[in-house]
């Protein structure tokens, strides 16, 4: 039987471009290997959470926290974005309609590409000046294009997913690069009150829209919150090196990846303690009488809130206390 004969009644309109997508999906596998699977398949996972979530706290921790909390935000609300509309739209991934196609499987719905989108957004957002020089764009179009390849040959996404996934992470980027300073000026004019108050509405709104998935609002929110703590009570320098260290010249590279592995095992500690405490129906606080599995979507929301304010604010503080990070701008300053 034709493949695409599987599809529901609401997706026979776009029969066509997917006849003539898992045509260009098989012309790509035709040059399929073992080795270039397996090499494809480490790719691939470099447009993964696995990826980018050390990369951004990478950058926040060890780089510059202000460009780290752009990163951040940034990514969280294209991520959001992109799953609400693969939810909304539900259009199929390649190996759905035709098995044959499918070396390897992914969850949920294809359009838009996440990895397409995301590719985009970070590398156009993470590179020096991308706007003014051109090798930045040059790098981040080049690993965007790899990125999107390795999803067509893994028969994980259509063209039109790669073309859908682009054109959303411009518009995010024209948001970001356009928008984003004149609110940013607007937010600290306003003072902490207002910016608090702007991320909550923001976290609001994604668990209003997008009720499928708590993660993000609530990260965005813990991020954000955590964020306006820190840099009010007791702000850090991610970019200065710490001074009058025996270490001298090497002690800013040699601190900043104790920062990062620091925070990133105090992070993944607290992920498994919550799990445990928060996780889901069968997790141990909810077998309390008073509360019991129907809180669960609620300790979801606590459970990542939390790990964005230990991003954003706890592991910063523990920076400081143990000597590891110097004291940044305050928010008046910012």
């Amino acid at each position: 039987m034709n493949s695409i004969g599987l599809l529901s009644a609401g997706d026979q309109s776009w029969s066509g471009v997917y006849q003539w997508g898992l045509e260009f999906v098989r012309a790509i596998q035709t040059i399929e290997s073992p080795v270039l699977t397996a090499l494809i398949k480490n790719i691939t996972v470099l447009g993964s959470e696995l990826f980018y979530v050390p990369a951004v706290l990478l950058v926040y921790w060890c780089i510059d926290e202000k460009k780290g909390c752009r990163l951040a935000l940034l990514i969280l609300l294209s991520t959001w974005i992109n799953s609400a509309l693969k939810v909304l739209l539900k259009h199929p991934r390649p190996y759905f309609l035709d098995p044959s196609v499918g070396i390897s499987t992914a969850s949920g719905y294809g359009f838009p590409s996440g990895h397409a989108q995301l590719s985009l957004v970070f590398w156009a957002a993470a590179l020096p000046g991308p706007l003014r020089k051109r090798r930045a764009w040059l790098i981040a179009g080049s690993i965007t294009l790899a990125m999107g390849f390795t999803r067509l040959y893994l028969g994980l996404h259509f063209p039109t997913d790669l073309l859908g996934g682009w054109l959303i992470a411009l518009a995010i980027l024209g948001v970001y690069y356009f928008l984003l300073p004149s609110l940013e000026k607007l937010l600290v004019a306003g003072g902490m009150r207002m910016s608090m108050i702007a991320a909550a509405a923001v976290s609001f709104g994604m668990n209003a829209l997008y009720p499928g998935d708590r993660r993000f609002g609530a990260l965005f929110l813990g991020f954000s919150i955590g964020y306006l703590l820190m840099r009010k009570h007791f702000p850090f320098s991610a970019s200065a090196d710490v001074p009058g260290t025996i270490l001298r010249i090497k002690s800013g590279l040699i601190f900043r990846g104790i920062r990062f592995v620091l925070g990133m095992a105090g992070g993944l500690l607290l992920y498994q303690g919550l799990k445990v405490l928060l996780g889901d129906g069968s997790a141990l606080l909810w077998r309390l009488p008073l509360l019991g599995a129907g809180y669960y979507e609620l300790g979801r929301f606590f459970h990542y809130g939390i790990l964005g304010l230990w991003a954003s604010a706890g592991a910063p503080w523990l920076f400081l206390r143990l000597g590891l990070a110097v004291p940044g701008r305050n928010w008046e300053k910012a």
